[in-house]
């Protein structure tokens, strides 16, 4: 291998002209911008959606539906998740700082515990929500659930 014959990696590059790099290149004079015109020159702008004075497909479109405003965005954790958590790491208390250190929540996060799955473990729980089918099988294997705000 010598310096004459390195070539890049196959794939690792695109064969696309490069524009406005004078005559020689393909795409010399007008660089395929076309003749005058605004969309010619530097320093053109057009705003975001403008179709050229045509209504706009965002004012076409007719708007439907609702945004509450109010919305509590919950995390859900089903217990099959906590099961494996706890196996792994020998955690007796599921708090959201616990499901943050551990990456299945974020720190900020409203943490829901759901109902998929079965926990074996006696485990207790601060945490902003649970299903009944969740709060059900916690109790059954000994563990308890505080709801906190």
């Amino acid at each position: 291998m010598n310096l004459h014959n390195l070539k890049p990696a196959e794939g690792s590059t695109k064969k696309t002209k490069r524009i406005g790099r004078g005559e020689g290149s393909g795409h010399g004079g007008t660089a395929t911008r076309g003749h005058k015109g605004a969309k010619s020159r530097s320093g053109y702008k057009s705003k975001i959606g403008f179709e050229g004075g045509q209504m706009p497909i965002q004012r076409r479109l007719p708007k439907f539906g609702f945004t509450n405003l109010n919305r509590v965005e919950l995390k859900g954790i089903n217990l099959d998740t906590i099961q494996k958590l706890v196996d792994d790491k020998k955690i007796e208390e599921i708090t959201p700082q616990v499901l943050a250190e551990n990456g299945l929540a974020r720190k900020k996060d409203l943490v829901k515990i759901l109902g998929r799955g079965e926990l074996k473990s006696k485990v207790n729980f601060k945490v902003h929500g649970c299903s009944a089918s969740a709060l059900k099988a916690i109790e059954a294997a000994g563990g308890a659930v505080e709801i906190i705000k």
